[in-house]
């Protein structure tokens, strides 16, 4: 017999929040095909969860995974945390914001396990209470340069600057190495932290880039884009096999 593949469940966005589609067009859900292909390399069984206004059925939804994957994407709209736009915000997508907080919060509160890459990350401080940077040149003193991709006209691959990672955290455990080359195409960052939340990523000008549960619960979000590289990197594909694997220990 088969063995039964753990669920994994991979939020989407507004097709209409990316430049150049017409806002006019009927509204449709994406996402990029890289997150769907590093979750099955692991043994994950990826699944699209679509922006349900029905609190129910997405709950519905929610409760036939056995772990939460939340890709990159426009902006956290400042609001859902209480601040208001700062001039350099970026796109958001508020039908995106209201499915991956409640997500998000679900699954911090039940202890399903959940990894958040690049907007991932700012989405799970901001459901455990924490806030954004809007703009890291602008609001971040002594930042170093983070939106390599699309602002600089780097690709997507590029290793833009390291991350050191805590060297007790399971993140650490997973990657097996320190610092961490990464990739950089993000302009918001972790402001104030969220609760129960650790910090256990450092970029060289202090900013969080990536956070854990300290409680056991498999929680991690990370501020690089690891999808990129899970193909051809021992260390990025450690962090989605320890993703998956807890998502199966969860559904057994």
């Amino acid at each position: 017999m088969q063995q039964t593949r753990p669920i994994i469940g991979v939020t989407t966005q507004t097709l209409q929040v990316i430049d150049g589609i017409p806002p006019a067009l009927p509204h449709s859900v994406v996402m990029n095909q890289r997150y769907y292909e590093a979750a099955a390399a692991a043994g994950g069984a990826p699944v699209l969860v679509p922006l349900l206004e029905d609190a129910a059925a997405l709950r519905a939804v929610y409760e036939t995974c056995d772990g939460i994957l939340i890709p990159g994407g426009v902006d956290v709209d400042p609001g859902t945390y209480g601040e208001t736009p700062h001039e350099k915000l970026g796109n958001i997508d508020p039908a995106r914001d209201r499915v991956e907080l409640l997500l998000a919060r679900w699954a911090i509160a039940e202890g399903k396990p959940l990894l958040g890459l690049c907007r991932g990350l700012q989405v799970i401080n901001v459901a455990a209470g924490g806030t954004l940077y809007q703009d890291l040149e602008a609001q971040y003193p002594h930042a170093i340069r983070h939106d390599y991709f699309p602002t600089y006209g780097f690709k997507r691959d590029h290793l833009a600057h390291d991350v050191h990672v805590a060297p007790a955290s399971r993140l650490r455990t997973l990657v097996d190495m320190d610092p961490v080359p990464v990739n950089s195409m993000h302009h918001q960052g972790v402001k104030r932290l969220g609760d129960g939340l650790v910090p256990c990523g450092h970029a060289a000008d202090g900013l969080v880039e990536a956070v854990e549960s300290p409680n056991g619960h498999f929680l991690i979000g990370v501020q690089w884009h690891p999808e990129v590289f899970e193909s051809d990197d021992p260390h990025t594909r450690g962090l989605f096999r320890g993703f998956v694997q807890a998502a199966a220990q969860f559904g057994a």
